[in-house]
């Protein structure tokens, strides 16, 4: 593969110690000879090694600095490489860009170093995905699930299950074009037994996608409650900072308010909505639409009480937007003198819950007194410790006070236990983290799928051999071996300039 020389600033445009300029390809040693000046010639020195010099443009000196040499093909794109390691600042570094560029060397288009390492074979399209991700990371959980996946971790499962697709389909295809020696009898009951466990292992992969989407873009939080019960002050206690303005007048959220939250070693984009009432004011109940919005599309609601008032109508409108969602109550303003307990709000919920369910189940029937009375009996049930009361017992409840910070502590820890159910270890675990990789192992997943419906309705070899392939393509994907140039092109440009 001949490619042109390139160049760009791998650094941060920001005054920093030190900045570094990237040249690679086959001209990479006879650039920097054209524009460095030190004691050696730098094409004759040997491989990986660092030398101290200047850049120097028409004779005159623009920068003292180290240049690394690198030779292929033991480099991070394969080919001849050339780092230019100068001082920080943003004016040095674009002139000695400059100085590399007038040479006659292009500059890099977005994420062109890590195309050309996958193109050169130095690593896998799902590893080119992990560089973007390492660069991008925002905690620890997922820095270390995207260095997994650089080291291979998603490549070698891939690798593993694509070569047993592809022994299957070679041993299927040969048996059809040499019956007389090779014979297919029988091979169904095992060809069976195999693609379950490979539906399994890809079951797994495709479960792994969300929790490597929120280890990745971090939780998608939305904090809800009935107007004045502490919501912004809790999202003030959670930031650290005075994110949001407190005051007792009910309302006082109007608009969405946004915030990255870091707790520990999870990432949560919080959204502090405006209070759900009923209400007049056509500005507020703007603010309660979009509300709606928000929960929609949320992986976790904090839905926040006011211990120390009564429920009322309000909170079951609320319990009706959030029933389906992943939730944790936090009953807030335990410092006062509390009118709500958590055994009465899983009452609430259960009685709730009943209502709702009957209504369903009665929902063609006219008969209000047989409703009131199944309705009765069930919230009994409930109270009694079984029927719906169990539905309630499994969403989180925590005594809090956001003004004094007090339960907070245990928030952190309900929210690791809810999205971590376990101590990962990123040498075992495997995360699929984008939606594209996510999607190739669904196709995969369906196509072994009906290799399993035609070996149960006895459908001839060939059946098989057809869908073994489609899910092998699939699974060819992730990796980068069966993609097109358009789509490489479309990954490779969401990089940055100088990776």
């Amino acid at each position: 593969m001949t490619l042109d020389t390139i160049a760009a600033i791998s650094t941060g445009m920001s005054h920093s110690g030190i900045g570094i300029i990237r040249i690679t390809g086959a001209d990479s040693f006879s650039v920097i000879d054209q524009i460095y000046q030190g004691k050696k010639l730098l094409s004759k020195e040997p491989s990986h090694t660092i030398h101290y010099g200047h850049i120097v443009n028409d004779g005159e000196m623009v920068d003292e600095v180290l240049v690394s040499i690198l030779r292929a093909p033991r480099t991070f794109t394969g080919e001849d490489t050339v780092e230019i390691h100068c001082h920080g600042g943003t004016f040095v570094v674009t002139k000695v860009l400059e100085v590399v560029l007038k040479t006659g060397v292009r500059a890099a288009m977005p994420g062109e170093f890590t195309k050309r390492a996958f193109l050169n074979g130095k690593m896998d399209l799902s590893q080119a995905e992990a560089v973007i991700d390492v660069i991008q990371a925002q905690n620890e959980y997922a820095l270390k699930s995207s260095l997994s996946q650089l080291k291979g971790s998603v490549k070698g499962k891939i690798k593993e299950i694509r070569d047993k697709i592809i022994y299957h389909t070679a041993f299927i295809e040969t048996a059809l074009d040499d019956p007389e020696h090779i014979s297919v009898d029988g091979y169904g009951e095992k060809l069976y037994e195999e693609v379950k466990e490979l539906i399994q292992s890809l079951k797994r992969l495709i479960d792994s996608a969300d929790n490597g989407r929120v280890l990745k873009e971090g939780i998608q939080t939305v904090i809800v409650g009935k107007p004045n019960v502490g919501k912004s002050t809790l999202l003030n206690v959670l930031a650290g900072k005075e994110r949001a303005i407190v005051t007792e007048i009910a309302g006082t959220t109007r608009d969405a308010l946004e915030e990255q939250i870091y707790l520990d070693g999870l990432s949560l984009q919080v959204i502090d909505t405006a209070g759900i009432r009923e209400t007049d004011n056509r500005i507020e109940q703007l603010g309660v639409d979009k509300t709606k919005e928000y929960v929609e599309n949320a992986d976790l609601i904090i839905y926040v009480v006011d211990a120390s008032r009564p429920l009322d109508e309000d909170d079951q409108k609320i319990w009706q937007l959030v029933s389906q969602k992943k939730l944790i109550v936090l009953l807030n303003k335990s410092d006062l003198i509390t009118m709500v307990s958590k055994e009465m709000l899983q009452e609430a919920f259960s009685q709730y819950h009943s209502n709702e369910m009957l209504q369903e189940e009665f929902s063609q029937k006219n008969s209000d007194d047989e409703f009131n009375h199944q309705s009765k009996s069930l919230a009994s049930k409930g109270r009694e410790g079984g029927g719906l009361n169990l539905l309630t017992k499994t969403i989180p409840m925590i005594d809090v006070s956001a003004k004094e910070e007090e339960g907070i502590e245990e928030f952190n820890k309900t929210l690791r236990k809810m999205f971590l159910k376990k101590d990962f270890s990123f040498n075992e675990e495997v995360f699929v983290s984008s939606a594209r990789q996510k999607n190739a192992l669904s196709q995969a997943y369906q196509s072994l799928k009906k290799v399993v419906d035609s070996i149960t309705n006895q459908l001839p070899e060939d059946f098989y051999s057809i869908d073994l392939m489609d899910a092998y393509e699939a699974l060819g994907h992730i990796t980068g071996e069966s993609i097109g140039e358009d789509l490489i092109n479309e990954i490779f440009s969401r990089f940055c300039v100088g990776k």
